[in-house]
């Protein structure tokens, strides 16, 4: 079992050829920018562009979106076309949470709310991931921005609108992570436990993609209630945590978590341990606003520790700017 855990915990790090150092934060600073950038596109096909990067060894990842997808072959088509072209590995990604939030067709066709409702929530969380690893195998991906490790609070609440949290009771969550990142990386696909500390005690309505938010919890009911899932996540190998956007006044006043050296280094690095690679949230975010720039936006979540960047506005310019920050 230990040597398993190894094996998944250091996956994405060798997926974009990096060392692995036991007992050392597996960081990407080491490689050239553009290889820390994840790339999205419009349409159906790659551009010239985006393989051109790719051709020089300046693309990290892609991820793609109901608009890069007709087919299940045509998506395996585009992701083989991508890799033939890039002479390093890619991260290539895809959001399939399951329910009413996959990119894929295939499953799994039940949401993280049905598997939390489960008489056995562990099977149930181990044939989601199943359904999840078979739909991106199949598309020729190798990563999945899943699961949400949420602990939702009332229900309506943002997590549990779309079903997208396994329960309000972060024991069960915390099983039914533990058992989709084992079955999925076991199935050879990456999992992301997301979106780091947590978007449980969310409103309704309290998208980052659109606006600021904070989340008022305390500092005990954070590392009390909405860090437990992630802490299982890391013990059991999760390669990517994917830190929110959101703002946590009683961890760090003054950032986002996905920009906040506070809360990635010494609650996601040091209190829980976590040494695979953190990827950001959607660097467009209209919760990163008052940032600025694509590029002012690259440098702060670097600046913070995260290693790779999620440019997924479907532009090649964005990921180009975010690459430029970092040289």
């Amino acid at each position: 079992m230990l040597a398993r855990r190894k094996f998944l915990t250091s996956a994405s790090s060798a997926a974009i050829g990096l060392a692995v150092l036991p007992a050392v934060r597996a960081r990407a600073a080491a490689l050239p920018a553009g290889r820390r950038i994840i790339y999205s596109y419009k349409g159906a096909q790659p551009p010239a562009e985006l393989l051109t990067l790719a051709s020089k060894g300046q693309v990290g990842g892609v991820i793609f979106f109901a608009e890069n997808i007709t087919s299940v072959q045509q998506l395996a088509g585009a992701a083989a076309e991508l890799r033939k072209a890039s002479p390093v590995p890619l991260l290539l990604t895809t959001d399939q949470e399951g329910g009413q939030v996959n990119r894929l067709p295939g499953g799994p066709a039940e949401s993280a709310k049905q598997v939390g409702a489960a008489g056995d929530v562990s099977r149930a969380a181990d044939a989601q991931a199943v359904a999840a690893a078979r739909a991106l195998a199949a598309a020729n991906l190798d990563a999945n921005l899943a699961p949400v490790c949420g602990v939702y609070r009332s229900p309506g609440d943002f997590l549990d609108h779309y079903q997208r949290s396994y329960s309000n009771r972060s024991a069960v969550v915390a099983d039914c992570v533990d058992a989709y990142v084992r079955t999925l990386q076991g199935n050879k696909v990456s999992a992301c436990a997301k979106h780091f500390p947590g978007l449980g005690s969310a409103p309704a309505g309290a998208n980052t993609d659109e606006t600021p938010v904070t989340i008022t919890s305390s500092a005990q009911e954070l590392t009390g209630t909405d860090m437990v899932p992630f802490a299982r996540a890391v013990r059991a190998g999760v390669s990517h945590v994917m830190p929110s956007w959101a703002i946590y006044p009683a961890l760090d006043p003054n950032r986002p978590a996905g920009l906040s050296p506070v809360i990635l280094q010494n609650y996601l690095r040091q209190k829980l341990g976590f040494r695979g690679l953190i990827i950001s949230d959607a660097l467009e975010a209209g919760a990163l606003a008052h940032y600025g720039s694509t590029g002012n936006r690259a440098i702060a979540a670097n600046q913070a520790g995260v290693d790779l960047l999620c440019c997924s506005s479907r532009d090649i310019e964005q990921g180009k700017e975010a690459a430029q920050a970092l040289r």
